[in-house]
């Protein structure tokens, strides 16, 4: 009698089967999930080191289809009177990595016409809020490289609608959209900021390595201990349906 009520316990109900497929399928797609974020994150790598390997002279014409890290050469001239600062903004350097700062955006005038944000770097904020760094750079006609990428984005996109071209400069701004910079500046902006080379004249801190919270090798292995869980889940299973029919 207590082996039947033990076998019957050990029976594999509909419930059971369909909770434990459940598990399985979702441990599975957790699993596919990291190995799909490691394969995306080894894509960026492979184009960012690509888009490297040639230098291409960014004008009017091609600045919306040069692919994001692209290592590009201008000609024209800062504007020094309107620069913005990107507000609490970590730092990559290897003296204070972390540390909240400002990045410096510098509108830069092409020669053929048009303008763009060039990044001169990270800067350390002053002793106080209230106290803005000097970011002055000269007018001169110049060329520069850098490499061309996204403006940093915000988790959550806020409502900027209430910023405004009046206000002291450089302006103080936390992650601006491209159409609170045009409104702010007062003309059009081409697409994407240039991230300016570390051996460049009138730069700040640049250390432009990609960089990801969670690398591929660390999605590898999350993707491995899912796999393992659904493994464990579906072994349990079938040990217990072993048992039941074994001690029938």
């Amino acid at each position: 009698m207590n082996g039947s009520s033990a076998n019957r316990r050990l029976a594999p109900t509909i419930l059971a089967t369909a909770l434990t497929l459940l598990v399985i399928a979702g441990f599975s797609r957790l699993g596919l999930w990291q190995l799909h974020s490691a394969a995306e994150k080894r894509s960026l790598m492979a184009q960012h080191a690509l888009s490297q390997q040639s230098t291409v002279d960014l004008t009017l014409a091609n600045a919306d289809t040069l692919p994001r890290w692209q290592h590009v050469r201008l000609r024209g001239r800062y504007d020094p009177l309107h620069q913005v600062l990107l507000d609490n903004m970590p730092s990559n350097g290897s003296a204070h990595p972390g540390r909240p700062g400002y990045r410096v955006l510098t509108p830069f005038a092409l020669e053929q016409g048009g303008w763009l944000l060039v990044d001169r770097g990270w800067l350390a904020p002053g002793p106080t809020r209230a106290v803005v760094p000097t970011v002055d750079v000269s007018t001169a006609p110049r060329e520069l490289t850098g490499l061309l990428d996204h403006l940093p984005r915000a988790g959550m996109r806020l409502d900027q609608s209430s910023i405004t071209a009046a206000g002291p400069w450089p302006r103080v701004l936390n992650f601006p959209q491209p159409a609170t910079l045009e409104r702010v500046l007062a003309h059009p902006l081409l697409p994407g900021v240039v991230l300016l080379d570390p051996q460049a004249a009138d730069g700040y801190e640049r250390v432009w390595e990609l960089r990801f919270s969670v690398g591929p090798a660390r999605h590898i292995a999350y993707a491995v201990q899912w796999f393992a869980l659904a493994g464990a889940a579906l072994s349990i299973y079938l040990v217990l349906i072993y048992r039941h029919y074994r001690n029938r």
